[in-house]
Protein backbone atom coordinates (compact mmCIF):
# COMPACT_ATOMS: atom_id res chain seq x y z
CA UNK A 1 0.00 0.00 0.00
CA UNK A 2 1.05 3.97 -0.47
CA UNK A 3 0.79 5.71 3.24
CA UNK A 4 -1.92 8.55 2.81
CA UNK A 5 -0.11 11.02 4.15
CA UNK A 6 4.18 10.70 3.43
CA UNK A 7 3.25 8.59 0.04
CA UNK A 8 5.74 6.18 0.81
CA UNK A 9 5.44 2.22 -0.06
CA UNK A 10 4.30 0.08 2.77
CA UNK A 11 4.67 -3.89 3.14
CA UNK A 12 1.34 -4.66 4.90
CA UNK A 13 1.21 -8.37 6.12
CA UNK A 14 -2.17 -9.45 7.52
CA UNK A 15 -4.82 -7.35 9.79
CA UNK A 16 -3.33 -3.65 10.96
CA UNK A 17 -3.65 -3.36 14.66
CA UNK A 18 -4.63 0.15 16.68
CA UNK A 19 -0.77 0.13 17.42
CA UNK A 20 0.35 0.35 13.68
CA UNK A 21 2.17 3.01 12.30
CA UNK A 22 3.95 3.60 8.97
CA UNK A 23 7.67 3.18 9.14
CA UNK A 24 8.08 6.33 7.14
CA UNK A 25 6.05 9.09 8.86
CA UNK A 26 5.14 7.40 12.12
CA UNK A 27 1.62 8.04 11.12
CA UNK A 28 -1.25 5.55 12.25
CA UNK A 29 -2.22 2.87 9.93
CA UNK A 30 -5.40 1.89 11.20
CA UNK A 31 -7.66 5.19 10.43
CA UNK A 32 -9.65 6.51 7.87
CA UNK A 33 -7.35 7.76 5.86
CA UNK A 34 -6.03 4.89 5.47
CA UNK A 35 -9.07 2.68 4.81
CA UNK A 36 -10.34 1.43 1.38
CA UNK A 37 -13.38 2.72 2.16
CA UNK A 38 -12.17 6.78 2.73
CA UNK A 39 -13.41 8.69 0.54
CA UNK A 40 -13.70 13.10 0.72
CA UNK A 41 -17.09 13.15 -1.43
CA UNK A 42 -18.79 10.29 0.41
CA UNK A 43 -21.59 11.05 3.37
CA UNK A 44 -19.21 11.12 6.66
CA UNK A 45 -16.25 10.65 4.22
CA UNK A 46 -17.21 7.04 4.11
CA UNK A 47 -18.56 4.84 1.31
CA UNK A 48 -18.85 1.40 3.98
CA UNK A 49 -23.03 3.20 4.98
CA UNK A 50 -22.92 0.79 7.45
CA UNK A 51 -19.51 2.43 9.35
CA UNK A 52 -20.32 4.76 12.69
CA UNK A 53 -18.90 8.42 12.48
CA UNK A 54 -15.81 9.20 12.95
CA UNK A 55 -14.85 12.71 13.45
CA UNK A 56 -11.05 12.38 13.69
CA UNK A 57 -9.96 10.47 10.05
CA UNK A 58 -6.10 10.77 10.82
CA UNK A 59 -6.01 8.95 14.34
CA UNK A 60 -6.21 5.40 14.98
CA UNK A 61 -9.97 3.92 15.36
CA UNK A 62 -11.72 0.67 16.11
CA UNK A 63 -13.94 1.02 12.89
CA UNK A 64 -15.20 -2.81 12.50
CA UNK A 65 -15.04 -1.85 8.57
CA UNK A 66 -11.61 -0.92 8.05
CA UNK A 67 -9.81 -2.54 5.11
CA UNK A 68 -6.39 -0.97 4.65
CA UNK A 69 -6.42 0.50 0.83
CA UNK A 70 -4.23 -1.05 -1.71
CA UNK A 71 -6.19 -4.89 0.02
CA UNK A 72 -7.05 -6.99 -2.59
CA UNK A 73 -9.96 -7.75 0.44
CA UNK A 74 -13.48 -7.70 -0.91
CA UNK A 75 -16.06 -5.69 0.37
CA UNK A 76 -16.78 -6.66 4.10
CA UNK A 77 -20.94 -5.50 3.50
CA UNK A 78 -20.72 -7.95 0.55
CA UNK A 79 -19.18 -10.33 2.44
CA UNK A 80 -21.51 -10.11 5.20
CA UNK A 81 -24.13 -10.58 2.57
CA UNK A 82 -23.29 -13.87 1.28
CA UNK A 83 -22.77 -15.24 4.61
CA UNK A 84 -25.48 -14.52 5.54
CA UNK A 85 -27.69 -15.69 2.15
CA UNK A 86 -25.92 -19.29 3.02
CA UNK A 87 -26.68 -19.17 6.48
CA UNK A 88 -30.25 -18.93 5.76
CA UNK A 89 -30.03 -21.35 2.57
CA UNK A 90 -28.91 -23.78 4.84
CA UNK A 91 -31.78 -23.33 7.74
CA UNK A 92 -34.50 -23.34 5.39
CA UNK A 93 -33.08 -26.35 2.86
CA UNK A 94 -35.48 -28.71 2.66
CA UNK A 95 -34.05 -32.40 3.63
Amino acid sequence: MQCAFCHEIIQVEGKVSRQDTCPHCHRDLRCCRQCKFYDQNAYNECREVSAERIVDKERANFCDYFIIRGSKEGSGSHNRTVEAKKALEALFKKK
